[in-house]
């Protein structure tokens, strides 16, 4: 008897030790996080501006980390084939996404049915960037700013075009936001992509675009494009006499891409909050801030809060654009 009852105590205290172990080993598992290389999915081909602010964010995360960045390029579907491969990822930290204005924004009013939620299926971690549009028109259009524009506009209505980087995209959803704001009636001319579209109105066969930074300060600078204005909240550092649209008599207008880092649902707390408190330091660096501005990004960061509340006014907001548009996919 006495034998059995210290047996069953020895089995007992071995397996609160074994508890305690495995509980130890999950916290120290939790705490050394990366313990191994990121993966950053990266919803475009590379080379454009989500793939530049990503590799951009992940040599310094790496630094940080100490552990390798991976960018893994998942282009196609309006950002979709990339979202979907993240929101199915493990919800362990090592998957993270660039969301942006399309995949949590513009794409559920745009394809109707999503093979992902971008609310449900994400944990939001940083806004990291906005990458503003500008409205320029060719050099021999007789218009010198914006209002003179929709002067034209509404004097020949239906008579002017407008080239963007394709339907549906940050360009086209602004273009299609300043004509709602200004009241005018200018025909929309979609391009695949932004090169063909600024060498057509280069070489006059379409007198307005709406166009990102990235693509349109060289040809502006070199007198090829004629700029009216930026459809930012704020004048650019590259272009700082270029007005704002909201400058240009309509207050509050904005109409800018973004992006920001995102991890499946369901990725530990602890683990969102310190991807958010290094991406704040590595986007607070001199060196980060002069990177993104070479490729007409502004940084922009937040709290995982602040980025949820962005998604579902973007989402809200441009969907209405869609909608009211009728905007399909190319």
């Amino acid at each position: 008897m006495a034998n059995s009852i210290v047996s069953r105590v020895v089995a007992c205290a071995m397996l609160v030790w074994a508890g305690s172990v495995g509980l130890q080993a999950q916290a120290q598992a939790q705490t050394a996080y990366p313990n191994k290389p990121v993966h950053i999915i990266v919803p475009s081909t590379p080379a454009g501006v989500l793939d530049n602010v990503a590799r951009t964010l992940a040599i310094r995360l790496a630094e940080q980390f100490g552990q390798p960045i991976v960018i893994d390029n998942k282009g196609g579907a309006g950002g979709n084939i990339g979202a979907e491969a993240a929101a199915r990822s493990p919800a362990d930290g090592y998957t993270l996404f660039i969301g942006f204005n399309a995949t949590h924004g513009a794409n559920p009013a745009l394809f109707g049915k999503l093979s992902y939620d971008p609310i449900k299926d994400f944990a939001p971690i940083s806004l990291l960037a906005a990458v503003p549009n500008i409205i320029s028109v060719h050099p021999s259009v007789p218009v010198n700013t914006l209002a003179e524009l929709v002067a034209m506009a509404k004097a020949r209505p239906g008579q002017l075009s407008y080239a963007s980087s394709g339907n549906g995209t940050s360009t086209h959803l602004a273009g299609e936001m300043f004509k709602a704001a200004a009241g005018i009636d200018i025909a929309h001319i979609p391009y695949k992509g932004s090169a063909p579209a600024v060498a057509d109105v280069i070489a006059g066969q379409v007198p307005v675009i709406v166009d990102s930074v990235a693509s349109s300060t060289a040809q502006i600078k070199a007198g090829k494009l004629k700029a009216l204005a930026t459809t930012g909240a704020r004048r650019l550092s590259v272009l700082p006499d270029l007005p704002t649209v909201a400058e240009s008599g309509y207050p509050g207008f904005e109409a800018t891409a973004w992006l920001g880092l995102l991890a499946p649902a369901g990725t530990p707390k602890p683990v969102i909050d310190q991807l958010n408190a290094q991406i704040l330091k590595v986007m607070a660096l001199p060196e980060t801030r002069e990177r993104m501005a070479a490729f007409g990004a502004e940084i922009t960061t937040s709290t995982p809060e602040q980025f949820a509340a962005h998604i579902r006014s973007e989402i809200a907001k441009l969907g209405k654009v869609v909608h009211d548009a009728n905007i399909k996919p190319n």
